[in-house]
């Protein structure tokens, strides 16, 4: 896993090659190469285990729902960083069983920004963009993707989902995993300096 991290974000800075000169402003490209590496050499180690997709019944027959994988086993690792204001990036790598139960791979940057929920709990909104493998697509040809995530976290835990929009029975999921962030910081103790 930790491979096939380090090759996305290998295309991931060779996709961001810079295109302007030396002496104009860094444009988005620049930034976004600056990002994944500032990401990926200052973040701490995170775990990613995928633990269940919900099919919504608006797109999808209770029979394709019994039919698919809903509680999906996979892992992924990534490394993510809070920022001064609290808020998450993170680049990471996963693999888990799709709706078909076959094998589906997916490496990409996320980013979230917090709310606070009670005492020691947040709620986490953002996006996740990168790449995605499944056999459905051209038999593992890389597919990009940008999806909306959301979270709560627990200081060091969290239970996340991506929503996959889609139309009448494809799509319209939403993927849930657990992430444990291995230094055991939250976003707050960033936001201190700890």
């Amino acid at each position: 896993m930790k491979r096939l991290l380090r090759c996305g974000i290998v295309v991931a800075l060779a996709a961001t090659a810079p295109l302007s000169h030396a002496e104009d402003k860094p444009g988005w490209f620049d930034r976004a190469r600056t990002e994944l590496k500032l990401t990926y050499d200052l973040g701490d180690t995170e775990i990613y285990l995928p633990f269940h997709t919900i099919h919504a019944p608006w797109a999808y027959t209770e029979d394709q729902i019994d039919h698919y994988q809903n509680w999906p086993p996979g892992f992924g690792i990534g490394r993510g960083r809070f920022d001064d204001k609290g808020d998450w990036h993170g680049v990471y790598a996963m693999g888990f069983q799709d709706s078909h139960y076959l094998p589906e791979w997916i490496v990409g940057y996320g980013w979230k920004t917090y709310w606070p929920v009670g005492s020691s709990m947040r709620l986490g909104l953002g996006y996740t963009a990168g790449f995605t493998t499944r056999a459905d697509f051209g038999h593992y040809t890389p597919v990009p993707l940008v999806l909306p995530i959301a979270s709560l976290d627990y200081k060091s835990v969290s239970l996340e989902t991506a929503y996959v929009p889609g139309g009448k029975g494809n799509g319209n999921v939403f993927f849930m995993w657990a992430k444990w962030r291995l230094d055991g910081k939250s976003p707050s103790d960033w936001a201190r300096g700890k």
